[in-house]
């Protein structure tokens, strides 16, 4: 859930007892800079955790955050999962590390590290690190064992009291009624028979829970029987269970008495079906949270059907084994684990990795194809939110299947770059093209992929370089979306570096070369386009080239937008990069223009139906570079157009940008209060899709917006809030060359109209604000999930 300033998880049951603990907790939070709660397996460190937490929230003025690290197999993604924890979604080339470190060093903040056992010497090294550079971090940790950083405080959570408080009997009816509103204690000898259940379980409260969802299957006097005959009975040293169930408390560490709950969970693995026990196995190769269609996918096979799966998933959740919170299912970490021993028991672990990587490709398949339609926005928070597993389904195909994780890195790339996870996209790309041969489009998506990230870092010459690969390989292949894919990257570069005359010329050429429905012999068909290419006497031939002056199979590409050697001079654009740039008036920028009317002619950059998003994407850059020329009366029509066709097919990406250029241009032609309505239309997708950078920029035309309306602290406000997520995202102040002048001016603007003391105020103001409640408040209205 979200709270004022942070995240922390929901709690979906009862909490009991724990008030000695939770003081204790509450001293340590307010006097230490890093504790760690410590103790076996289902003890209750999370949630103990959760409640302080969420007690201890208004004291951290930058928020409380959440970092689960028990999907987490390794230490490789530890930082993208501790940065994304705090919202940094870092877009440079620095150290991740580094970055992490900057955003912290002047955040007031409480960081919960949850399940760090597994990584305790790279927790330990990463939290030295952030203390060290961070003065005003305070960090709680969940772990079996210290993690032995220095100033470490340690806090051992123990089980719930079983004689005198009566917090284990409480917690034990509280489940029996979670499952059953109906069921009680009342029955003659059940409370006494409860009471020697939670003694039997030592007060661990997993055990308790497991325990209590087993009623439905027996009485509690016939619970109580099968748990103690289960408990009397001697332990086989020779047994494979019991010793595979030590992996689950270290008796060097603890008491042999926590062996209770191994037993426990043996006891209640024993009472599922054997349907029900073959699906936690398989469950457990999920890293994340998941639905009953990802169930099915990753754990249908041999006796375990479709309809199996989701009879055996209900089985589950009510013996406590998976959880489900209304929308989605997870496993605890301790029960994951125990599940993950079965299914290396089984032999299966090859086999559920396949069906895992398999089902996510597909997911990776599903969400690339929908990106234009209507689903948009959830296919965008799907991919986001199962980030882990797709990390996983790539490094598994990376190791046994090259071509299929070529695939699935071309795919999920523009949504990881958009999402903020860059060197996971860029990393991944690599690897991929890296790891063996590849030809067509998974090629030219991976080149392009490398390209955009490269890019959204500031890394230009490397977006320069891929952007022209992508060229040469979408001719070579005759690929007219992955041409217009080449062209927005080398267009958007272009921009970005001062040439939009260039950018433009190309992107025009390309949208004539690839329009849908053209045919042979029409214009900007004949020995132009991509798909229809030919040459003279030696017949059709890739490229559109002569074939004969280079190496056998190599493009002659002079002339072509993006690739190496193109001049970038203008063509039928015939506008110099210095024809016109915004924040001078151009020709065609006369201040106080209006708007077409909804019903006005299309520029030649019309939409069609059911364009690719290159497609939009390549029209986005025809805008861009039109308003940067200073031809605003042509950029108006057809960021107009583009709207148009993005909101026709459910599309929030491109058209948050196109709404992004409106309040550009009408900001340019004096139109203020046209300019904020566009700009705060813009920010409000941003951030339905969660796009810090997209943000960012919205914030910075809002402000402008606001300032030449004469409200100069409120613009400063917003200014502050921009300049708190261009942190977030590791930049200073990004995008096209000639916004430099809108934001200078907006300063100036907003100085003049209140003076610079109360400017630096509500400057200091919005920084300060926490970044959901400071996007609001420029909003002026709440935040569409």
């Amino acid at each position: 859930m979200m709270t004022q300033v942070g995240f922390l998880p929901d709690e979906t049951s009862s909490f009991v007892g724990r008030r000695a603990e939770l003081a204790r907790l509450d001293t340590a939070l307010a006097t230490r800079r890093m504790t760690t709660l410590i103790g076996p397996g289902g003890v209750g460190k999370t949630r103990l955790a959760v409640r302080a937490a969420r007690a201890a929230a208004d004291r951290y003025p930058d928020g409380a955050w959440w970092a689960d690290l028990s999907p987490l197999y390794d230490d490789a993604l530890l930082l993208p999962t501790v940065s994304d924890a705090v919202g940094l979604a870092d877009h440079t080339l620095r150290m991740p590390v580094e970055a992490l470190c900057e955003w912290l060093s002047d955040k007031r903040l409480l960081l919960v590290l949850d399940s760090a056992e597994h990584l305790r010497g790279p927790c330990s090294h990463l939290l030295a690190e952030l203390i060290t550079t961070s003065p005003g971090l305070t960090v709680l940790v969940t772990s079996r064992q210290p993690l032995a950083t220095r100033g470490e405080h340690v806090v051992r959570v123990q089980p719930l009291p079983v004689d005198g408080a009566p917090d284990a009997l409480r917690l034990f009816e509280d489940r029996l009624r979670a499952a059953d509103p109906h069921a009680d204690l009342e029955a003659p000898g059940d409370r006494a028979a409860a009471a020697d259940i939670c003694r039997r379980l030592e007060g661990i409260p997993l055990a308790i829970e497991l325990a209590a969802a087993g009623i439905g299957r027996h009485t509690v006097a016939q619970l109580a029987t099968r748990i103690g005959t289960r408990f009397d009975a001697p332990v086989d040293a020779e047994d494979l269970t019991a010793s595979r169930l030590d992996l689950l408390a270290d008796d060097s560490l603890w008491p042999r008495r926590h062996r209770t709950l191994r037993t426990t969970i043996g006891w209640s693995h024993e009472l599922c079906t054997p349907l029900e026990r073959l699906l936690w196995a398989r469950l457990t190769v999920l890293r994340t949270d998941f639905d009953e269609e990802t169930a099915r996918e990753v754990c249908t096979g041999g006796p375990l059907t479709p309809d199996a799966v989701d009879r055996a998933l209900q089985g589950l959740v009510a013996q406590s084994v998976v959880q489900w919170d209304g929308t989605r299912y997870r496993m605890l970490d301790t029960l994951r684990e125990y599940g993950r021993m079965w299914l290396t028991e089984l032999g299966e672990e090859r086999a559920a990795a396949d069906r895992h990587a398999r089902s996510f490709l597909g997911l990776a398949r599903r969400a690339h194809d929908g990106w234009t339609g209507p689903d948009q926005i959830s296919w965008y928070h799907r991919i986001s939110d199962t980030h882990l597993d797709l990390c996983a389904a790539l490094d598994h195909l990376l190791a046994h299947d090259v071509t299929a994780a070529q695939e699935m890195a071309g795919r999920v790339g523009f949504f990881w770059a958009c999402c903020g996870h860059l060197s996971e996209a860029r990393g991944y790309a690599q690897r991929a093209l890296e790891a063996g041969p590849v030809e067509g489009t998974h090629r030219t998506r991976l080149q392009w992929v490398l390209g955009v990230a490269a890019l959204l870092q500031g890394d230009f010459a490397t977006a320069e370089k891929y952007g022209a690969l992508c060229t040469a390989t979408a001719l070579y292949d005759r690929d007219d979306d992955g041409m217009l894919g080449a062209t927005y990257l080398s267009g958007l570069t272009q921009l970005m570096t001062g040439e939009p005359a260039a950018a433009l010329e190309a992107a025009e050429r390309v949208l004539r070369m690839t329009e849908p429905g053209r045919t042979e012999g029409e214009p900007g068909s004949s020995g132009e386009g991509v798909s229809g290419a030919s040459g003279g006497s030696g017949g059709p031939r890739p490229y559109g080239g002569t074939g004969g002056s280079g190496e056998a199979g190599e493009p002659e590409l002079s002339g072509w937008p993006g690739a190496p050697g193109a001049s970038g001079e203008p063509g039928e654009a015939g506008a110099s990069r210095d024809s016109g740039a915004p924040g001078a008036q151009g020709q065609d920028g006369a201040p106080g223009e209006p708007e077409p009317p909804r019903d006005s002619e299309e520029p030649r950059t019309s939409g069609m139906p059911g364009e690719s998003a290159h497609r939009l994407r390549c029209r986005l850059i025809t805008v861009f570079a039109l308003t940067a020329l200073g031809r605003l009366t042509e950029s108006l029509p057809a960021a107009t157009a583009l709207r148009r066709s993005c909101e026709r097919g459910g599309e929030y990406w491109t058209r948050s940008y196109a709404d992004y250029q409106l309040a550009l241009i009408a900001l340019l032609q004096g139109r203020p209060e046209d300019s904020a309505a566009h700009a705060r239309d813009m920010l409000a997708g941003k951030h339905r899709l969660r796009d810090s950078f997209g943000i960012a920029l919205g914030l910075d035309i809002l402000a402008a917006a606001i300032a030449a309306q004469g409200a100069g602290a409120r613009a400063a406000r917003v200014y502050g809030t921009g300049h708190a997520y261009w942190r977030m995202v590791g930049h200073p102040q990004r995008g096209t060359p000639e916004l430099g002048a809108v934001r200078e001016n907006c300063e100036l603007q907003a100085r003049a109209a209140v003076g610079d003391e109360a400017y630096q105020r509500a400057f200091e103001r919005g920084q300060a604000d926490n970044a959901e409640v400071g996007l609001a408040a420029a909003l002026q209205s709440g935040l569409q999930p």
